[in-house]
């Protein structure tokens, strides 16, 4: 359904590179900002389909060079926390989901843009090669400092 829910491009679809995550494609960017899920149920769910994320995509504008850009999303309730901020994992499983798919070029940069809406802004890269399988992921993310130790 497209418009403020789910859209239908990119077509949902278990990605995998070592691990399943569920691509789902938010309608527009405000609606994968507003971000809202039951984080009992939705771990239920990923349990019950051996899920490491979900992966909430929006893809936006290419950038300068015309490479793909992206803002996803990825709750995270397998390993205990609402939201990942940056997902090197997930983010080689939806390279390739998007070679795979015909999303992009087989020869591709895209770029993930993770975290923005939980304060934790992270930009990962994500390089595909025609000739080459693997999949490269790059990037950047705010660091976590560790709370102060008491004496």
């Amino acid at each position: 359904m497209e418009g403020d829910g789910l859209a239908a491009e990119p077509a949902p679809r278990i990605a995998y590179a070592g691990a399943r995550h569920l691509v789902l494609a938010a309608g527009t960017r405000s609606r994968l900002a507003d971000l809202d899920h039951d984080f009992d149920r939705l771990k239920r769910l990923m349990l019950k389909l051996d899920l490491t994320t979900v992966q909430l995509v929006w893809r936006d504008a290419p950038d300068e060079q015309g490479d793909p850009v992206f803002h996803v999303r990825d709750p995270f309730p397998v390993g205990g926390v609402v939201e990942d901020p940056a997902t090197g994992a997930a983010a080689a499983a939806f390279g390739a989901y998007a070679r795979e798919s015909g999303l992009v070029a087989s020869d591709a940069r895209l770029t993930l843009y993770q975290g923005q809406d939980m304060g934790r802004p992270g930009t990962l890269t994500v390089t595909l090669r025609a000739d080459d399988p693997r999949i490269r992921v790059s990037g950047s993310a705010v660091p976590i400092r560790a709370p102060a130790q008491q004496s």
